[in-house]
């Protein structure tokens, strides 16, 4: 681990000012990630920036019906908090399914956007990842590739993005809140991640000085017809292969409104409208659910090793479908799928 500075910023002012005065510095909250990056040299900053102290820790319902959670709400927090529960059990759900306890003890809600792929090889500096260093190849293309991405790559780079928590909040259409030395702006959740492209590099669409501030959420939580499904390698703390996040608003024996993001399989959390388009006015049957698992995985593109992902996921995704229909969502303490 490399030397830096430490400062601790007392509000969002300082924090960007101290931000844009050092470029390469990092904001600190839980550091779940952060700390490990830089035990791996990933992360070489030279400067990190406290912000535990913000006043960002707050979760509030909106005057639109909607609820802002503050950038440093823990993760545990957020997915036993009342409302989250009550009115957005997805989203509690996803996290729930994510990481161990002591993590999400201390994981931050805006640092879990920010999390970076858990590829190997970006890991490993002794290998080439264009990630890492921009130019230098993609060892993962021809390497140990099982766990890497199968829709949204680029030649440049297959790896996937780890948060479930993140995959709800794209199914939820969430937006994210970020304030910086121009003033603040609101990002759609879907605008928030980037694919790869030539600029591996880029996870996300923050400006170099910005900071996240909150995650808000719209009034509609489909409390009602959700599911949160998550397929690894083993039933304890692991990263998906392939996750589903299925939300239904259902009327009258019809899908009125549908959404559906999938994690483990891209560079981003992964939304399709046609797919979401091709549920609603449809009976919640399998024929709909088989019939937008094809329209949502129609562009994959498998690594040598994962070709199990492609029909592992439409199995993934028809399941969880029917489990929001029925309204018998997957419970993250039972690790059997239902």
């Amino acid at each position: 681990m490399n030397n830096f500075d430490y400062a601790r910023a007392s509000d969002v002012a300082e924090a960007v000012r101290l931000k844009a005065d050092t470029p390469d510095a990092k904001f600190i909250a839980g550091g779940t990630n952060l700390i490990d990056l830089m035990k791996y040299d990933v992360e070489q900053p030279r400067r990190l920036i406290d912000i535990t102290r913000l006043p960002l820790n707050a979760v509030e319902e909106t005057s639109g019906g909607g609820v802002r959670i503050g950038a440093l709400v823990p993760n545990s927090t957020l997915a036993y908090h009342p409302v989250i529960e009550s009115r957005y059990p997805l989203l509690s759900s996803a996290i729930l399914a994510g990481a161990s306890a002591q993590l999400r003890n201390m994981a931050s809600t805006g640092g879990n956007l920010l999390q970076r792929t858990r590829c190997a090889y970006f890991y490993d500096v002794a290998t080439p990842c264009n990630k890492r260093a921009p130019g230098a190849g993609c060892s993962a293309k021809d390497g140990l590739n099982r766990n890497h991405a199968i829709l949204g790559a680029s030649a440049d780079c297959i790896a996937t993005h780890p948060s479930d928590m993140c995959v709800a909040l794209a199914a939820l259409a969430a937006t994210v809140h970020v304030a910086g030395a121009q003033g603040e702006r609101v990002i759609a959740f879907a605008d928030f991640h980037r694919l790869p492209g030539d600029r591996p590099d880029l996870d996300n669409t923050l400006r170099a000085d910005e900071i996240i501030t909150a995650i808000e959420l719209p009034a509609q939580g489909f409390a009602a017809n959700y599911s949160y499904l998550k397929i690894r390698d083993r039933l304890s703390y692991a990263f998906a292969l392939v996750s589903v996040a299925a939300a239904l608003d259902v009327e009258g024996g019809r899908i009125r409104e549908a959404r559906l993001a999938l994690g483990g399989v891209a560079h981003k959390p992964w939304r399709n409208d046609a797919a979401e388009a091709a549920l609603r006015g449809q009976a919640p049957e399998r024929a709909a659910f088989e019939r937008a698992a094809d329209i949502l995985l129609q562009d994959a593109r498998p690594q040598q090793h994962n070709a199990f992902k492609p029909p592992l996921a439409r199995r993934a995704i028809i399941r969880t479908l029917t489990q929001a229909a029925d309204g018998t969502p997957q419970v993250q303490s039972i690790k059997s799928i239902r």
